[in-house]
C-alpha cells in the first residue's frame, strides 16, 4: 500500500495534532532511472556522429537537380566547369532517350548523354539550332560565352566534329524537338519541328526517331517514386521561410493568446475553440481543392517558367494532393458532426476550465515557462532538419556500369571515345537507410522528451499551489516553476527519458508494422479471408490503443514524478492505480475538458498549415529556383510543427487539470473522502457542496 503523499509532499500532521512545515515538493528524492538518462546522452552523441556523416557526404543540391555525363551536379559552383547557374538538365541525343523507352531495351535514361543548361533549347522557326558540348579542349570559348551563344558554336568544328555531329555522337547536337523545363529536366516534346527535320536531312544527319517514347521516357523517369520522394524533401529545405514563420512564431503567438483569453474568458473560450475549428478545417480542406484543380484553375503544375499553356504534364504531386484532399473531406466531416455532438457538454468543460484557469492566475510564471523549451525545440528542429536534408542527398555518385553504345566526341582527346562513357547515379547504401530512420527516431525520441520535461515541470508547480492549499506562504517557493525545473533537472531526467523512450518505442514498431503493410498491399499479398481481414484490422486497433494508453499513463506518471519525485514505472503504478480507484470521478470531469483543448491544439496547428497555404501561393514559391514541386509537404510539417509548439504551451491548462485532479483524488483518498488541501479556488470552480458529492460519488 502507498503511504501518504502528504509526508512527501510537504504538510503532514503530527502525533500531537499540528502541522509540520516540510517544504513543498522536497523530501525522500534521489536520481532515478540513471540508465535511462545514460542512454538518452550516448544517444544524442551517436545523433551528432550520424549528423557529421550527412555534413560530410550529403549535397542538398543532389535532391533538386540532375547529373550531367561527367557527374556533376547541376547548379553546383564547385563543379568543372562551374555550374552555379546551369540548373537544368538536357537530354542531348533524342535516339538515345528513344532507345531507353523501349520496353525491352537494354539501354538506361541514366546512361543517355546530358549536360547542364540554363534554360530548355527550343527548334529554330528558319534554321537549325544546335546544343554542343561543354567548350574545352580546342573550343577556345568561356562558358559565359558559350551561354550567350544559346550553346552553339558548330561553326567552329573542325569537318571530323561535324561528320560526328551528324552522326550524333558530339560535341554538337541538333535541337529537333522543343522541351519545357519540367522539375529542372528538360522534357522532350514528342511534336518534331518539320523545319530543322528537313535541314538535319538536307545536312546528311542520321535518322532519329520520332515517337511518343521519348516524351514518356524522361516523365518516367522524373515521376520515379525516388524522384518524387527528393523533391519532397527539396520542398522542405526551399520553404525555410514558411517553416519559421508558420511552424515556429505564428503558432507561439496563437498559443499565448489562447493561453491568456482562457485566463480571462474562460467562460467563452469552448465556444470560440469549437468553431474557430471548423473555420479552420473547412479553409484548409478548400484549399486542398484549390491546389488540387478541383476548384478554380489554380492546381499545381510541374512546367516551370512560361510554356505552351496546351501542354500539359501530369505528376504524381497532383495525384496525393488529390488523395490528401480527398482524406481532408473525410475528416472535416466527421470533426464538425463530433464538435456538433459535444456542444451540450460544454458547460461541462468549462467548468473544468476554470480550474486550470485560477492556478494560471496564481502561479503566473507558467504562461511564459513553456518559451524556454519551445527556444530548446526550435534550435534542435534548425540542426536536425539541416543534417536530414545532407542525410538525404548522401548517397555517393558512381558511374553506371553500361553495355550500351554510348560513344561521343571527347574534346579533350580529340577523338570518339567508347570507354567509360556510361552515365551517372547516386547510389544508395543500406546504411544510409538506416542512418535516415535513426534520425527520423531520434527527433520523435527529444520532440517527446522535451514535451515530457515541460509537462513535469508545470506538473510539479501546480501540485506546489495545491498542497499548500492555494496560499500565498513560505511554503511556496517565490518561483514554482523554477523550483520544479530544479528537481526535474537534478533527480528526473532518466524517469523522464525512460517514459518518452517508451512511447518513441511504441510509435515507431506501429510506423514499421504500417509501412509492411502498405507494401502487402501494393503487393497485392494482404489476407484474403475474411477471418485474416478481422484479425489484421483487429491487431491495427489494438496497437492503436495501447499506443493511446501509453500516452495516457505517462501524462499521468510524470505528474506522479513531480509529486513523488519516484521512477518511472513506480510513478506509472502509483497513476494507474489512483486512476483505476476513481475512474468516474476522473473520468467525468477529465474527458471533455481533453477534448476541448485538443480542438484547441488542433485550431493552432490549422492555422499554421493555413498560413503556409496562403505563403507557398506566393510569386516567390511558385517560379524560378525556389519553385517548389507540391505545398503538400511543407504544410503538413508547418502542420505538425504548430502542433508540437500548442502541446507545449497548451500542457500549462492540461497539466495543470491533470496535476490538480489526480492531487485532489489522492487528498480525498487519504482523508476518508474529504479532501484536505484543495484550495478554495478550487472549491470555488468545483461549485457548491452537491456539486462536490457529485465529483466524488
Amino acid at each position: 500500500m502507498r503511504g501518504p503523499l502528504g509526508a512527501v509532499i510537504g504538510r503532514y500532521p503530527s502525533s500531537d495534532g499540528s502541522t509540520q512545515v516540510g517544504g513543498i515538493i522536497r523530501h525522500n528524492r534521489k536520481c532515478r532511472d540513471v540508465a535511462f538518462l545514460v542512454i538518452f546522452i550516448a544517444f544524442w552523441v551517436a545523433m551528432v556522429v550520424n549528423s557529421s556523416f550527412g555534413f560530410n557526404k550529403g549535397n542538398p543540391l543532389r535532391l533538386t537537380y540532375g547529373l550531367d555525363y561527367k557527374g556533376n551536379v547541376c547548379g553546383d559552383r564547385h563543379a568543372h566547369p562551374g555550374l552555379r547557374e546551369l540548373e537544368l538538365t538536357y537530354w542531348l541525343n533524342p535516339n538515345q532517350v528513344y532507345l531507353s523507352g523501349l520496353k525491352n531495351s537494354q539501354f538506361k535514361l541514366a546512361n543517355a548523354r546530358t549536360i547542364c543548361l540554363l534554360d530548355c533549347p527550343i527548334p529554330s522557326e528558319d534554321a537549325l539550332n544546335w546544343v554542343c558540348d561543354y567548350p574545352e579542349g580546342e573550343i577556345r570559348l568561356s562558358v559565359d560565352d558559350w551561354i550567350d551563344r544559346n550553346y552553339d558554336y558548330f561553326e567552329f568544328l573542325t569537318p571530323e566534329m561535324r561528320n560526328t555531329s551528324l552522326q550524333l555522337q558530339g560535341p554538337c547536337y541538333p535541337v529537333i524537338f522543343p522541351s519545357v523545363n519540367v522539375y529542372w529536366r528538360c522534357q522532350y516534346v514528342a511534336r518534331a519541328s518539320n523545319v530543322s527535320m528537313r535541314h538535319w536531312q538536307q545536312m546528311g544527319g542520321v535518322n532519329i526517331n520520332e515517337d511518343i517514347i521519348i516524351d514518356k521516357s524522361i516523365h518516367r523517369s522524373i515521376n520515379a517514386r525516388s524522384s518524387v520522394l527528393k523533391r519532397y524533401v527539396a520542398d522542405i529545405e526551399k520553404s525555410w521561410p514558411v517553416l519559421i514563420v508558420c511552424g515556429g512564431l505564428l503558432p507561439l503567438f496563437v498559443s499565448v493568446i489562447w493561453l491568456l483569453l482562457i485566463r480571462h474568458f474562460v467562460a467563452a473560450m469552448p465556444w470560440i475553440t469549437v468553431a474557430l475549428f471548423n473555420i479552420l478545417i473547412i479553409a484548409v480542406t478548400m484549399f486542398y481543392y484549390l491546389k488540387a484543380g478541383w476548384i478554380g484553375n489554380d492546381a499545381i503544375s510541374p512546367i516551370i517558367g512560361a510554356h505552351d499553356p496546351y501542354y500539359h504534364v501530369f505528376g504524381r504531386e497532383l495525384n496525393h494532393l488529390r488523395a490528401a484532399a480527398v482524406l481532408m473531406t473525410f475528416i472535416m466531416v466527421v470533426s464538425i458532426l463530433t464538435s456538433i455532438a459535444i456542444v451540450h457538454r460544454i458547460l461541462m468543460a468549462t467548468s473544468v476550465l476554470k480550474v486550470a484557469a485560477k492556478v494560471i492566475g496564481e502561479v503566473q510564471a507558467l504562461i511564459i515557462f513553456p518559451v524556454m523549451p519551445y527556444a530548446i525545440l526550435g534550435i534542435f528542429y534548425m540542426f536536425w532538419f539541416a543534417a536530414a536534408f545532407y542525410l538525404f542527398s548522401s548517397g555517393q555518385i558512381v558511374q553506371n556500369n553500361c553495355n550500351s553504345n554510348c560513344c561521343a566526341y571527347d574534346l579533350v582527346s580529340k577523338r570518339v571515345n567508347c570507354d567509360r562513357c556510361c552515365g551517372y547515379s547516386i547510389h544508395y547504401t543500406p546504411h544510409i537507410s538506416i542512418a535516415i530512420f535513426f534520425h527520423l527516431f531520434g527527433c520523435y525520441w527529444a520532440t517527446q522528451f522535451f514535451i515530457a520535461c515541460s509537462s513535469t515541470v508545470i506538473a510539479g508547480s501546480v501540485a506546489s499551489y495545491y498542497w499548500a492549499r492555494g496560499e500565498t506562504s513560505p511554503e511556496i517557493p517565490f518561483l514554482p516553476v523554477f523550483s520544479s525545473m530544479k528537481q526535474l533537472i537534478r533527480y528526473s531526467l532518466g524517469s523522464v527519458a525512460l517514459g518518452s523512450l517508451v512511447l518513441s518505442f511504441v510509435e515507431s514498431v506501429r510506423f514499421i508494422l504500417e509501412s509492411i503493410r502498405r507494401k502487402l498491399k501494393v503487393a497485392n499479398t494482404t489476407p484474403e479471408s475474411c477471418m485474416g481481414r478481422t484479425a489484421y484490422h483487429t491487431s491495427r486497433f489494438c496497437f492503436q490503443c495501447i499506443e493511446w494508453i501509453i500516452r495516457s499513463v505517462n501524462r499521468n506518471a510524470y505528474i506522479m514524478i513531480a509529486i513523488t519525485g519516484k521512477s518511472f514505472c513506480r510513478a506509472s503504478a502509483i497513476a494507474t492505480e489512483l486512476i483505476i480507484s476513481n475512474i468516474l470521478r476522473i473520468g467525468r470531469v477529465n474527458v471533455i475538458g481533453d477534448v476541448i483543448l485538443y480542438l484547441g491544439k488542433l485550431c493552432v496547428s490549422l492555422s499554421s498549415a493555413l498560413f503556409a497555404f496562403l505563403m507557398l501561393d506566393t510569386h516567390k514559391y511558385r517560379s524560378a529556383h525556389n519553385k517548389i514541386s507540391s505545398p503538400l509537404l511543407p504544410v503538413l510539417v508547418c502542420w505538425a510543427l504548430g502542433y508540437v509548439v500548442a502541446t507545449l504551451f497548451f500542457a500549462v491548462v492540461e497539466m495543470s487539470i491533470d496535476a490538480i485532479i489526480l492531487s485532489f483524488c489522492q487528498d480525498s483518498e487519504e482523508h476518508q473522502g474529504t479532501a484536505q488541501y484543495a484550495p478554495p479556488l478550487l472549491m470555488e470552480t468545483l461549485g457548491d457542496q452537491n456539486e462536490m458529492q457529485r465529483l466524488t460519488q
